[in-house]
């Protein structure tokens, strides 16, 4: 029939036009910004930092390693790594960046700073509202600005943030159960020694030598 996808396609326009009023499905607009559309679980748009703890200045991830600002296509990360290590949020003396900046004007949102990164430090953010009229400093994140608590990483990307804890949560069992177990063995050689020590070594008389007896004439 002449015309036939022409009404096919009229027909399904319809449908979904007069649907969404009334069908819950096909209602894929709302009244912005008063009402939001929550984000998909796996959206993405510019990265950030995840900390641990309360303290970000002490709980942040990141070791300053610089693989996210040497793999970054459009070099925006720009990373300075403090001279000195300092306690974590459960006192480790760790590297931490003195400076972290992510220009998302430039970012184009590839995510391949997350896949590189051994620390579970970065992730991609589904925050997408950036307007301002500073078109450089406003779009220049900083350190403060990126860092946010592992809650809102669990948040956001639920299912992710999971997995993740649980392999980072059985990496330090395994590390704790490493360092108790190297303390075991360094106190048993202690205290090996320290007996071995107290011990008194046996004294043996020296004993005077048998005096051959003179051959006879």
């Amino acid at each position: 029939m002449l015309g036939e996808g022409i009404i096919k396609g009229m027909a399904e326009t319809a449908r979904n036009f007069f649907g969404s009023y009334h069908d819950a499905d096909r209602m894929t607009t709302v009244q912005f910004p008063e009402d939001r559309i929550p984000a998909k679980e796996n959206a993405r748009n510019f990265p950030f930092l995840v900390f641990d703890g309360e303290d970000p200045a002490k709980g942040l991830r990141c070791v300053a390693c610089q693989i996210c600002e040497k793999e970054c296509p459009p070099k925006c990360i720009y990373i300075v790594k403090d001279t000195v290590k300092k306690p974590d949020y459960i006192g480790k003396l760790q590297f931490q960046p003195r400076v972290f900046d992510i220009d998302v004007s430039v970012c184009m949102s590839c995510q391949i700073c997350v896949e590189v990164c051994p620390f579970e430090a970065i992730k991609m953010d589904t925050d997408y509202e950036f307007g301002t009229a500073d078109r450089f400093g406003g779009l220049l994140l900083n350190k403060q600005r990126l860092a946010k608590p592992n809650t809102y990483y669990r948040k956001i990307h639920a299912t992710e943030a999971a997995e993740v804890d649980e392999r980072l949560a059985a990496e330090k069992a395994k590390a704790e159960a490493k360092a108790k177990a190297d303390a075991e063995a360094k106190a048993r050689a202690a205290a090996t020694a320290a007996a071995a020590k107290a011990t008194p070594t046996p004294v043996v008389s020296p004993t005077a030598p048998a005096i051959a007896p003179a051959p006879a004439k």
